[in-house]
């Protein structure tokens, strides 16, 4: 989960673990959704807004959306029968432009939580998040306990950073906080920091392109699972009676299983 605005800025980068992440730039705007029950020509075109910085769930490439959960977004439109056009807002303007009316829908990686819930309704979730350790192959660790004392590497403003913060202390001294997961994964492969603390879709999918390293991830059950949905305006039924309508659809034809093994592999 992203928690601020300070978390993502160096999209534009090769890390020594040879990962490559799509550069950032202005996105341009998509359309998609097809016509079905609802989806005539003069029919109402919902701007769904998120923020293309978050591989693999949002990302530019070559100035076009993509990612598990465009993909996600695209195909409920089509089986809810509505049409999207897509807008890179950026983070914080995402909320703005929901408030303001200029955005109608909003995805990306948005973990449910109460608090959000007394501004904005949520769909029903479309993912569901933990946090994963990454330690070295032959690391006796086996939780989060485990790594007192040792440095560990997370993307800083997110879930992971504050589940360190919360198990050792606001000032604990080994937590080092970078601007992107890569950065962290790659400090931990060249022996910088001890271990990488992050978000399952995220964390797997940056380990998961590092060739002949040996590493493991573990799942720590006091970790607490998270749920994203999707969000709009509170009160407006009209649009989030159609999200929900075409994201039960999707799980139901095996649709949002696809997407999902398609991004990160079989459950």
């Amino acid at each position: 989960m992203r928690i601020g605005t300070n978390w993502f800025k160096s999209l534009a980068l090769v890390v020594g673990v040879g990962v490559l992440l799509a550069g950032c730039g202005s996105g341009g705007q998509q359309t998609s959704g097809s016509g079905g029950a609802s989806g005539g020509s003069g029919d109402k075109v919902y701007v769904v807004g998120t923020d293309a910085a978050y591989p693999p769930f949002q990302m530019l490439e070559a100035d076009k959306i993509s990612g598990h959960d465009i993909d996600v977004m695209n195909a409920i439109a089509d089986a809810g029968g509505f049409k999207i056009e897509w807008k890179n807002t950026g983070w914080d303007p995402l909320f703005d432009g929901l408030d303001k009316g200029t955005v109608d829908i909003g995805i990306s990686s948005i973990t449910i939580t109460e608090k959000r819930k007394e501004k904005y309704d949520f769909s029903d979730s479309y993912f569901e998040a933990n946090q994963l350790i990454l330690v070295a192959e032959d690391s006796p660790v086996t939780k989060l306990a485990d790594l007192k004392g040792k440095k560990i590497g997370v993307q800083a403003a997110t879930t992971g950073e504050e589940v360190v913060k919360k198990a050792f202390g606001d000032t604990y001294e080994g937590l080092k906080g970078y601007d992107d997961m890569p950065s962290s994964v790659d400090d931990f492969f060249n022996g910088r920091v001890d271990a990488v603390i992050g978000d399952n879709g995220v964390l797997s999918y940056y380990v998961n392109k590092v060739k002949d390293k040996k590493f493991k991830l573990i799942k720590d059950d006091s970790f607490e699972k998270e749920f994203y949905g999707i969000i709009v305006k509170k009160g407006n039924t009209d649009a989030m009676n159609k999200i929900n309508d075409g994201l039960k659809k999707i799980k139901e034809n095996g649709k949002l299983q696809e997407i999902y093994t398609q991004y990160f592999g079989n459950k």
